[in-house]
């Protein structure tokens, strides 16, 4: 796959590509990835469409499932910056946002920028950093800014965190509070390769594929910020019938008076499901959205948003299982 040409240019400066060649940069995002990263199709989809969506992806799987590698082969392939922080118990918060250091020769404090002054930051285990630390990405993840001393500096755009936690080790970690939750676009679960799949990791492995090398595997950017903000500017103009809105409203509310659950989805979840539809259907060439295209973005969207009653989870209900009965209760437009 050949890099896609970003170099047009007007006599007043560089010629933002139109949306039929974000469409094509985007379909072509896939294929490239994959020269990195054999499978994991549904957590490629949702990154991207939180980068269209201007969200934030919490990322859950066990480890050793390539969740860094993705996040890094995205940002290749999209020509973005990014950065992992490690979150250990240790962590401070000026560890991320960046802090003043003074400089002796000017006898004066200049702010240093921390990571997460990029496009894709990576948040390894987010949940093994105490609240305190966690809270310091609230700002950034709403606001777009971290302020240092009462000064607002503005982040990069795109930024999108991509955060992942383990889902099977408890000790020495702390639960990200609802706040937090919130914020993310999406929860997408890391499952286990298929063994297909595996075998053709480990054949890539045996041939001498070295994932800390992605230019040695052929990875090249096919797209990159000017296409992202075609594809928002495109996504804008996609069309959704008042029934559909009425459909993600009454989903929504649906997951505010389900017996097992104790605090459904708020307005945000609302408005966040819509946006990820819509950017949904401009991924599948349409400019309107299908009832179809909120249902396969739903559980994705609501899942963290959920919170169980306490005799719910003593029954091992899960907020999946919530939200498949609703999508299966709630009534559909037609």
């Amino acid at each position: 796959m050949t890099s896609i040409d970003t170099s047009k240019t007007a006599p007043g400066g560089p010629l933002a590509p139109d949306p039929a060649d974000a469409a094509a940069a985007f379909a072509a995002l896939r294929t490239e990835i994959d020269k990195a990263v054999v499978g994991n199709d549904n957590a490629v989809m949702y990154l991207v469409l939180a980068l269209l969506c201007r969200g934030h992806v919490l990322l859950e799987g066990v480890p050793g499932v390539a969740k860094t590698l993705l996040v890094r082969a995205l940002a290749t392939a999209l020509d973005l910056e990014h950065s992992r922080v490690q979150f250990t118990p240790d962590l401070m918060p000026g560890d991320i946002t960046g802090s003043q250091i003074y400089d002796p020769h000017s006898a004066e404090f200049t702010f240093r920028d921390g990571p997460v002054f990029t496009n894709l930051l990576l948040a390894d285990e987010i949940n093994r950093t105490p609240p305190k630390t966690q809270s310091a990405l609230l700002e950034s993840m709403e606001e777009r800014q971290v302020s240092v001393d009462g000064q607002p500096r503005h982040l990069p755009d795109p930024f999108v965190v991509v955060a992942t936690q383990n889902p099977i080790e408890q000790e020495g970690t702390y639960p990200l509070p609802e706040a937090q939750l919130d914020r993310f676009l999406f929860k997408v679960d890391i499952q286990l390769p298929e063994r297909d799949d595996e075998f053709r990791i480990l054949q890539r492995h045996a041939e001498g594929f070295d994932p800390r090398d992605l230019a040695g595997a052929g990875l090249r950017p096919v797209a990159g910020p000017a296409h992202i903000a075609a594809a928002r500017s495109a996504i804008a103009g996609v069309t959704i019938r008042p029934d559909v809105l009425a459909y993600i409203v009454d989903l929504c509310r649906a997951t505010r008076t389900a017996p097992a659950v104790a605090h459904g989805a708020s307005t945000r979840g609302a408005t966040s499901l819509m946006a990820a539809a819509r950017a949904l259907a401009w991924l599948n060439g349409r400019g309107f959205v299908t009832p179809d295209d909120v249902k396969t973005v739903a559980v994705a969207v609501l899942r963290h948003r959920l919170q169980l009653r306490p005799e719910a989870e003593i029954d091992g209900i899960t907020g999946e299982q919530v939200l498949a009965a609703l999508l299966q209760s709630v009534p559909v437009p037609v």
